[in-house]
């Protein structure tokens, strides 16, 4: 049995905790909130941008804590799942390593990347692992095309467009603070640039047009530069200031014999998936390859899955890796200083 200790009960703490119902031989055994109300079970103002709306939870046999530093004592616990804020992520991974507890974290890793490097040194010298969870491998369209490429069934990967937009969230009150959640680029096209990072590897450069609130992109276009110059890679990103579409992302991968197109979008509260993946091979042909996991929360039960084999393995994972996690944040940080300088900048 892996027991789990989840720290922060927001969205994603609530989508954790549920996503751990689903699986076999782990159980939450703890939650760390601050919120009385939400400690006492009542989830109902918890809110996201996708899945279930937060309601009343029976949280009997879970252990309710409302500082950190308790729950890292429960001797129980053999994973702390961080769901904090972004700004409180570094610190609190590199409580829980001290602690002697292996971490699970939410991306980001951090917000600054010499916060990343300190949660990566703590692992080290705790001799327990750092996990980040970025999700975005382990949806079944984005799985797909991962597989395509790192598998080379189509051949070489020649480029991809990626796009990830959301209406601005505006019950999340510090969305644009760069010192607590630090904007879409942090808080969400850092999905992308793990993926850029893991299906290409590591750009030497990035050069970002677009527009900033403050300091913070609020959206923005992305060319990444890699060693091979025939690797063409962009990403559209950031928030758009109406709520009609909540939420769009998808892509168009290219590789030597096909082309694979993906696009979702939620127009009000209706979720169309405009081209669902889709295969453009070089003999003509349009493939529609059968997909599983409609459910969003499915995603997050194949990346906790994911966490769960390497604690019990005591092996790391490439897709949670925390190098790939903080390599993910380094680009975005390269972005938004590219945009702010109106050049390319170099990784």
């Amino acid at each position: 049995m892996i027991n789990i200790g989840i720290a922060g009960i927001g969205f994603l703490g609530m989508i954790h905790y549920l996503a751990c119902q689903r699986l076999n031989r782990v159980r939450v055994r703890a939650i760390c909130e601050q919120d009385p109300v939400r400690l006492s079970g009542d989830w109902r103002s918890i809110r996201g941008s996708f899945g279930p709306q937060g309601r009343m939870m029976d949280l009997a046999g879970v252990s309710r804590y409302a500082r950190l530093e308790e729950m890292l004592r429960d001797p129980r616990l053999d994973v702390i799942d961080i769901c904090l804020p972004p700004a409180a992520h570094a610190e609190a991974a590199v409580a829980a390593l001290r602690a002697g507890k292996h971490v699970f974290c939410e991306k980001p890793i951090a917000l600054q990347p010499a916060d990343a490097e300190r949660a990566l040194a703590a692992a080290r010298r705790a001799g327990r692992l750092l996990l980040i969870g970025h999700v975005l491998p382990f949806f079944p369209e984005y799985r797909y095309v991962y597989h395509a490429v790192a598998t080379g069934k189509y051949g070489r990967l020649l480029g991809a467009s990626f796009k990830r937009l959301m209406a601005e969230p505006h019950w999340v009150p510090d969305f644009f603070d760069p010192r607590s959640t630090g904007g879409p680029m942090i808080d969400l096209n850092i999905h992308d640039a793990h993926f850029v990072r893991l299906l290409c590897g590591r750009p030497r450069a990035v050069q970002t047009v677009g527009r900033l609130r403050g300091t913070v992109p609020e959206w923005f276009q992305t060319q990444f530069f890699f060693d091979d110059p025939d690797l063409a890679v962009t990403l559209t990103g950031g928030v758009i200031r109406q709520q009609g579409r909540p939420f769009t992302h998808g892509y168009e991968v290219h590789l030597e014999r096909a082309t694979i197109v993906f696009d979702f979008a939620t127009w009000g509260k209706q979720p169309v998936v405009a081209t669902p993946v889709t295969v453009l091979t070089d003999n003509g042909r349009v493939l529609r390859p059968k997909l599983t996991g409609s459910d969003p929360v499915e995603a997050f039960v194949a990346e906790l899955n994911e966490m769960v084999r390497s604690v019990r393995s005591q092996e790391p994972s490439k897709a949670l890796d925390p190098e790939l996690a903080r390599d993910a944040l380094l680009m975005c940080q390269r972005q938004a200083q590219s945009l702010a300088r109106r050049r390319a900048v170099r990784l």
